[in-house]
């Protein structure tokens, strides 16, 4: 999916994955620092950012959508939350080594070679104690028409996430079946699988 594409799709006024954090993602909060850095990847309109950044959290989102980093700049205004925003595409974004206390990645999907990539780069990204918080559509996800990309591709199985974050320790792990309420884009019953990860 192109930077055109996201720019489009996040070129209306309203936020099309809603305003509030993902479920899973609060949920794990008290896993992590309540100061720090966080780092959110394909952050789009910056729902979970902000989230971070409301606990206290120094905060670089980041997401290959100008349109939506300015978005998500706006609602950190309208908040009074400063945000960090960084539009760049991940193959691009290198990161600072043992830099961020937290790392998320929600409803990020990615092609195989990028997202092993990118999850090698977690590993690296995170300080020691630091946690890494994933959500993703699962392989299942392709049959329902409630969310995610249409790529089998891009719907990793939680086996292959799990072998791609070789270093963390896993703390959190599971492929389910949830109701997901995001916006129009995840709306029903959905297979996601979910990561809690720490660099020990």
């Amino acid at each position: 999916m192109t930077q055109s594409f996201w720019n489009e799709r996040y070129g209306s006024q309203e936020l099309v994955y809603g305003e509030a954090a993902n479920e899973f993602l609060v949920g794990m909060a008290d896993r992590c620092v309540l100061h720090g850095r966080a780092l959110d990847i394909g952050a789009g309109e910056g729902r979970n950012a902000l989230f971070w950044a409301a606990r206290g959290l120094d905060v670089l989102a980041v997401d290959q959508s100008d349109v939506g980093m300015r978005k998500a700049q706006e609602m950190a205004r309208k908040r009074g939350l400063h945000l960090r925003t960084l539009a760049a595409d991940l193959r691009e974004y290198v990161g600072e080594p043992a830099a961020f206390d937290v790392v998320s990645s929600i409803f990020v999907h990615l092609p195989s070679d990028l997202r092993a990539l990118v999850h090698r780069r977690v590993v690296e990204w995170l300080k020691p104690g630091g946690v890494f918080i994933l959500e993703a559509y699962g392989p299942e996800q392709i049959s329902r028409n409630t969310g995610g990309p249409k790529e089998p591709a891009l719907l990793a199985s939680l086996e292959t996430i799990l072998g791609e974050l070789s270093g963390l320790k896993i703390e959190h792990r599971a492929a389910l079946v949830r109701d997901v309420k995001e916006g129009a884009f995840h709306s029903g019953t959905a297979d996601v699988v979910q990561v809690v990860a720490r660099r020990v």
